[in-house]
């Protein structure tokens, strides 16, 4: 602090940032549905980032059941933004922010609709332009808001009410589309992805990417009970497995680089995950098309994400994806 000017360095709002009490960015009692992963990872990215952020927040559940109207949820500036402009809205905000001088980290927020899908376009230019921005993917791999309908996000055999099954497939037939490589392919600094399961993970994370002058990326895996089908109570188990089993691998780049990553202890068989959710309920019954050669499908693409990443560890890891801290009844253990 300049006790002359009695401005704030960029320098000393970091440490500022590092030494606060827990902030709550996004309060209780909201709409959310019951064990609603999407609600989750959006209040820990807020009580990472800290209170001097702005948030501009793409169409979707997240922002209508924080927002209905006249209530919000949100202690913190707060911006509404269509499916597909985030990242227009979001980068405006930080231009005007640093035409006036100030530091403050503008957040922009949306689902895998706004991101992968819709919003993919305004989130390239603004990551081509270079904007101080973070975008925040919170991806439950559907259009949950509008009726569970697919996403480029969806999974290779998810079933949705535009992928029902039916005598030549048994849901989705295409892949998940890789957002991170893509993302990290317009050079940015810093990309990453994190699960709502480990949230000393995902919090380091956005520290991170609050502490890098650029644009910045994480995509958020949160369950959707509503629409993947499983208990509320179950969410927190049912992300665990998907990182556990090699489907949604947990790792950082930096310039494209891969710099780091969650390592699987014991890789678990994707079964363990797909039996929990009903939207994949046709791989598990008896005489189902072609199931035996999906689940094996599935299980390779799984073994592949684990080879190409590197994800198996070795031994006991406190950092692993038994090791880390996670979520558990009781409460959060924070970072």
């Amino acid at each position: 602090m300049n006790e002359d000017t009695q401005t704030v360095t960029p320098e000393t709002l970091m440490q500022l940032r590092k030494n606060q009490p827990r902030f709550e960015g996004l309060e209780s009692g909201h709409r959310a549905c019951l064990g609603c992963g999407e609600a989750l990872a959006a209040r820990l990215v807020t009580e990472a980032a800290g209170p001097d952020v702005m948030i501009a927040n793409a169409t979707g559940c997240l922002e209508i059941f924080t927002t209905p109207w006249p209530e919000s949820a949100w202690r913190l500036p707060w911006m509404h933004s269509l499916f597909e402009n985030t990242g227009a809205i979001a980068a405006g905000m930080e231009a005007a922010l640093k035409a006036q001088g100030k530091p403050t980290k503008v957040l922009a927020f949306a689902g895998d609709g706004g991101t992968f899908d819709i919003g993919f376009q305004s989130l390239s230019g603004m990551l081509e332009r270079g904007h101080n921005v973070l975008f925040v993917c919170f991806d439950n791999e559907a259009y949950m808001n509008t009726g569970i309908q697919s996403s480029s996000s969806t999974p290779h055999a998810a079933m949705t009410t535009t992928s029902p099954p039916g005598s030549a497939r048994m849901g989705k037939q295409n892949l998940k589309k890789d957002i991170l490589s893509i993302v990290a392919a317009h050079h940015i600094p810093y990309a990453a992805t994190a699960s709502v399961a480990y949230p000393s993970d995902l919090r380091k994370k956005i520290r991170r990417a609050m502490e890098i002058e650029g644009p910045t990326f994480i995509q958020i895996h949160s369950p959707c009970p509503l629409g993947w089908g499983h208990d509320g109570a179950d969410s927190i188990k049912v992300a665990r497995l998907a990182v556990q089993t090699g489907l949604f691998p947990v790792i950082e780049l930096e310039s494209r680089e891969m710099i780091g990553s969650m390592p699987i202890r014991n890789p678990k068989p994707v079964t363990d995950y797909l039996v929990l959710l009903p939207r994949f309920r046709l791989l598990f019954q008896p005489g189902a098309v072609s199931a035996i050669e999906e689940l094996a499908h599935i299980q390779a693409l799984a073994d592949h994400n684990i080879k190409h990443f590197k994800l198996r560890g070795e031994g006991m890891d406190a950092q692993d994806s038994d090791g880390a801290d996670t979520v558990c009844r009781g409460g959060m253990r924070w970072a």
